[in-house]
Formats: C-alpha cells, structure tokens, sequence
C-alpha cells in the first residue's frame, strides 16, 4: 500500500474514531470494521486497534476536563472538599467494576476471533437511547412539579456500581461505552448534562485501562497492526480523533444541558438504530 494511501486511511480512522467514541454507535465496531475494510486488518487485530485507538480520544478528555482531574489530584494530596473526594469515589469504584466485567469480557472476545453479530448491541442501545429520550421528557414535567433530578452529589455507591458494570460490558465489541453509561445514568434520574460528564470522566480511565490491557494481552496484535499502518499513519490518527474529539466533547455538554437535550437523545438513539440495522443487513 503506498505510503500517502496509508497516510489518509489512517486520517480516515481517526475522524471515526473521533465521531464514533462519543456517539452511541460503538467506536470499536466501527474502528474493526473501517480498519478490516481499508487496512485489511484481521478481526483481531482489528478489535486490538479499536481499544489502541482510544488513547487519542483519551488525550482529547483529559484536555477537555484538566480541571476535573486537578480537582481529584489535590484530593489525593489531602483536599478535603467534600465533592472533589466523590468524584474520586466515583471515578474509583466505576473503573474498579469496569476492569472486572471488562477485561474477562475482552479476553474472550479477543480469544474468539470474530463471530459476533455487531448490529444486535446497536439496537439495543438505540431502543435505550428512544426510551431515555421519553425519560428526559417526563423528567422535565416532573421537575416543573417539584421533583429535583439527581447529580454527583445524590449518587450512591449503588449508582456507581451499575455504572462501572455498565462500562464493562461496553468491552463487548457492538456495544457503545458512552451509549451504555450515559444511558444507564438518564434511567437514574441522572440530569443530562451531568450524566454526559460524568460518563466521559469515567470514559478517560476506562480507555486507560483499555489501551493498558491491549498493549499487555495482546501486544503481537497492536504491533502487527502499527506495523501495517506505519508509525506516521498511527500518530495521524491520534492526531486527528484528539481534534475531532475535542470538538463532540464541548458540542455533546452544551447541547445536553438545553431544551434541545430531548432530541439530540432522540437523534442519537435513530443513529444507534440505523448503524445497528445497516450492519446486520450487511451480515455483520
């Protein structure tokens, strides 16, 4: 393949990349199926980039949420401001749950080498996604009558063990982990706009974790794949889903934190239906 090919290919991944890891449409399905197509990568090594790929929507977050992240480091160094210290417990017990559902989920799916049906997990979140929008709805009504919808400081330990399983499960290939968890927090009465932050908060371990995990479990997988795409191809990607990232990031918060929070919920959930029902008519 020649080397400009390649270049653009890897471009091509990255604004995937990019766009996919903040919608409900599974960043990894679309990274393996992208990836199979233009680079002829194998399932597995296909399934190992799309966990790789995660560092630049990584670096992307953590850019976007440097202030979260300073607020948890002086907790470690003694603060003792009572919402950064549950922040830190969220994010804690969330990435705690997350790496015993989803590393054996990994594994697995790794060790397996293909055969899943990708466009069931879609349409699922997708049907989660219609209902959460109903959810946000009737939330609203409900507040204009009194009832105050929920943010960090209302969550429990419960709240934050079914997220961080929720998380795990996103491991499964199909399964989108910002779909999953933001959805799983709207059904908990989650204030959209929090439930969307604290998602990617969580969502920058969770990748950690992943792109740890990749490089430990299967390292042949990554190399041959880096390999294959070439070590300029690997950083434009990088690149390009940081950039990309950036910009979803700001767009998903704001937009979640207005009226309008009722139809972008509605319209990612038609998008999760229509990438869903696109792959099994494609057999995948």
């Amino acid at each position: 393949m020649l080397d400009l090919v390649r270049l653009l290919y890897s471009i091509i991944i990255g604004i995937i990349q990019g766009v996919s890891e903040w919608l409900p449409i599974s960043s990894k399905t679309q990274i393996i199926v992208s990836s199979e197509i233009l680079l002829k990568f194998s399932f597995n090594q296909a399934y190992a980039f799309g966990l790789f790929m995660e560092i630049g929507t990584m670096v992307a977050a953590v850019i976007y949420f440097r202030k979260e992240l300073g607020d948890l480091v002086q907790v470690i160094l003694g603060s003792k401001d009572k919402l950064h210290r549950k922040l830190l417990i969220y994010v804690v017990l969330v990435t705690f749950v997350t790496g015993v559902i989803g590393a054996p989920l990994y594994l697995v799916t790794e060790s397996i080498n293909g055969g899943f049906v990708l466009g069931i997990p879609m349409l699922i979140i997708g049907l989660v996604l219609l209902g959460d929008a109903a959810l946000i709805r009737y939330s609203k009504m409900r507040r204009e009558k009194g009832t105050i919808a929920r943010k960090l400081e209302n969550l429990t330990v419960k709240d934050y063990l079914l997220i961080g399983f929720a998380q795990g499960v996103s491991a499964l290939p199909g399964v989108s982990r910002s779909g999953i968890t933001t959805s799983t927090m709207l059904l908990l009465n989650v204030e959209p706009d929090e439930a969307f932050r604290l998602s990617f908060i969580a969502g920058i371990f969770a990748a950690l974790a992943a792109f740890a995990l990749t490089l430990i479990a299967t390292e042949s997988n990554v190399a041959a794949s880096i390999a294959q795409i070439g070590l300029a191809g690997v950083v434009a990607a990088i690149i390009t889903s940081t950039l990309i990232s950036l910009l979803l990031i700001d767009f998903l918060i704001k937009v979640a934190g207005k009226q309008k929070i009722v139809y972008l919920t509605a319209g990612l959930g038609a998008i999760a239906i229509a990438s869903g029902l696109l792959y099994l008519a494609l057999g995948l």
